[in-house]
């Protein structure tokens, strides 16, 4: 595999369950070859939309060589690797077997709240014991603590490792802020599919998408002609998505998407406590615009 480009259409792999809540391998690999078929630009294995907190650590083993193999190296693999312990995440980074990944996707650290000097030297330890490129991951509606534009420039700044940030701040400011003063190595991805498009137009290079799960061609249609500069025709794709991207996130993230997956015939709508499936109205409401969406 060659160099990884943080560019074009990542998907959040979703885990697929089985009835009895054991992880779907089977299904896992089918969606693999899916996404490939399909022309997604690389694949992000245990983030958040792959339920990792409620895998165990062997689950979570058994699923990175599982893609691995089934990938083969035809497409770029980034890892879900991050967490609230510092330490812990040095001690993986050395220990873990990265063969077949191309770079690593960490969040700002959650729950205990770090103040802007403590997310820098959180991951200035991680940069620095890393063999990986590193994504950095700024969500602050799931970690609580929103990473500045000055801290992820400085990071950006200070570590050529450090290739690019997954922005899901919603903060059109704070990403701007980023994109204009970013270096040149640096790259600003949206984490958040209903802002792509005009994260995009300010210069966002692409995104890691949860309706990528479902819809990578058409989803990644739209992602190609910005890249292209053709935001004319990308906005009706856009257009096409906005009712969708709303009804996935309602009942939480992945239960949207499993739903959708579901019911294209894809993946058992399993998933593990304490998250729970779409509510029946949500369900309907996503069936009710699927053939729409099948027609782009």
């Amino acid at each position: 595999m060659s160099e990884f480009r943080l560019e074009g259409l990542g998907v959040a792999l979703v885990t697929p369950f089985k009835k009895d809540k054991s992880v779907d391998y089977d299904t896992l690999g089918r969606l693999v070859d899916f996404h490939i078929q399909e022309k997604a630009d690389f694949l992000v294995v245990l983030g958040t939309t792959g339920e990792t907190p409620t895998l165990t650590e062997d689950e979570k083993d058994a699923i990175r060589r599982y893609v691995y193999r089934c990938a083969d190296g035809r497409i770029p693999l980034v890892l879900g690797l991050g967490g609230n312990n510092t330490m812990e995440i040095v001690r993986q980074l050395s220990t873990l077997d990265l063969s077949g990944y191309s770079a690593i996707l960490s969040v700002v650290p959650y729950y205990n709240k770090p103040s802007q000097e403590g997310i820098y030297q959180h991951y200035a330890a991680i940069a620095k014991a890393s063999p990986l490129p590193i994504i950095l991951y700024n969500v602050p509606g799931r970690t609580g603590v929103n990473m500045t534009a000055a801290t992820t420039l400085r990071l950006a700044y200070e570590f050529y490792n450090i290739i690019g940030v997954k922005e899901a701040s919603g903060d059109f400011v704070q990403i701007e802020e980023i994109i204009k003063n970013k270096p040149s190595h640096f790259e600003v991805i949206s984490g958040d599919d209903g802002i792509t498009y005009p994260l995009m137009t300010l210069g966002a290079k692409g995104v890691i998408s949860v309706i990528g799960n479902a819809f990578p061609r058409e989803f990644g249609k739209m992602v190609r002609l910005c890249l292209a500069g053709d935001f004319k025709n990308a906005l009706p794709v856009h257009f096409h998505f906005t009712e969708l991207f709303k009804l996935l996130f309602v009942d939480g993230n992945p239960a949207g998407v499993k739903c959708t997956l579901n019911a294209l015939g894809m993946i058992e709508n399993e998933l593990r406590l304490p998250l729970v499936p779409t509510r029946i109205s949500t369900h309907d409401k996503i069936l009710a615009i699927l053939d729409r969406l099948r027609t782009l």
